[in-house]
């Protein structure tokens, strides 16, 4: 019966942590050599107009958004976007969360060139200090 309230839980504390003021919400700490990357699509990549993204993490774990669990985090994904958000607040809308722990999505793109980059939030949708950014890669809608 836990795993059925976990997400929700999760979701209505990220909801609430949202409306926080940056100040009130610590910066959990990164573990030191941690290193988010994406698997695939490789960069310079041809890819179809809808194609999977695979989202990498070496040196801590992924445990899902509004979950306190020592050196883990969540995925977002940033898409054409060459400003990182801010590292002391809540992500928002710039960037697409996967709060449930996810580690792949399915993304659908115009034709044309797109970059793709993934930043680990922690518990409160926030980045870990200091930040744990994967390369911006680039790929090609066809």
């Amino acid at each position: 019966m836990k795993n059925f309230f976990t997400l929700p839980l999760a979701v209505l504390l990220s909801t609430f942590v949202t409306n926080v003021m940056a100040s009130d919400l610590p910066r959990t700490d990164s573990v030191v050599g941690a290193k988010a990357y994406i698997v695939s699509p490789s960069h310079g990549a041809v890819v179809d107009s809808t194609f999977t993204v695979v989202f990498g993490l070496s040196g801590m774990g992924v445990a899902p958004a509004g979950i306190d669990k020592a050196k883990t985090g969540h995925h977002h994904l940033l898409v054409n976007n060459d400003m990182l958000p801010p590292d002391n607040i809540p992500m928002g809308t710039q960037v697409t969360h996967f709060g449930g722990g996810q580690t792949e999505t399915t993304v659908t793109l115009e034709p044309g060139e797109h970059t793709l980059q993934i930043i680990l939030g922690d518990k409160f949708h926030v980045q870990h200090n200091p930040p744990i950014v994967s390369q911006q890669i680039t790929v090609t809608v066809k």
